[in-house]
């Protein structure tokens, strides 16, 4: 359980921030930019489901994504060190990616299949499954720049990032009344 008595400790004013582990980085550091952007994607999520009271199950599969996103951010803030012993720290599970793809698979074989690119939009909760969708393919490019910089990120926690972008699309799809909704991208139709 976590407990906040304070909303404002002023120890950020001067940039910078500490991660789970204690460390003090700035607020520009890439660790920060990804939990950021994952904070960013739980936002939107939440603004999809404001949309949903009419689909339960798709509302119920959100609701589990905004509490892993909270794990993920968790992940992230917490840099793995060589040392750790496993269930020691808060870190996505394969599970979770798991059920991610199932989730997908589940929503994905009752929807026709595309033929041509969709533009973000139709629903309002479809829409704001596509901005999730964008903001969580940031939070992927974040961590992948974490990686490429020599930092430690968690492959469950890169595999998540990757599916969630994934699951989000299909769930935006599904949103649209079933794919019924979709905007499809007309090439060149604007010339």
């Amino acid at each position: 359980m976590v407990t906040l008595n304070r909303i404002y400790t002023k120890t950020g004013d001067a940039g910078k921030t500490r991660l789970a582990s204690g460390a003090t980085v700035s607020k520009s550091d890439r660790r920060v930019e990804a939990y950021g952007s994952v904070d960013e994607t739980n936002a939107c999520v939440g603004l999809a489901r404001v949309h949903l009271a009419s689909d339960p199950e798709l509302d119920a599969m959100l609701g589990r994504v905004q509490n892993e996103l909270f794990d993920l951010g968790a992940d992230l803030a917490t840099p793995a060190r060589p040392d750790e012993a496993e269930g020691s720290k808060l870190r996505i599970l394969d599970s979770q990616v798991e059920r991610l793809e199932r989730e997908i698979d589940a929503l994905n074989e009752r929807l026709a299949p595309l033929k041509s690119f969709i533009l973000p939009g139709g629903t309002p909760a479809a829409a704001a499954l596509h901005l999730a969708r964008t903001v969580s393919r940031r939070a992927e490019r974040e961590a992948v720049r974490l990686v490429e910089a020599g930092e430690p990120v968690s492959g469950p926690a890169m595999r998540y990032l990757n599916r969630l972008s994934d699951f989000l699309f299909v769930a935006a799809r599904w949103a649209n009344d079933g794919g019924a909704a979709e905007v499809f991208w007309e090439s060149g139709g604007t010339r």
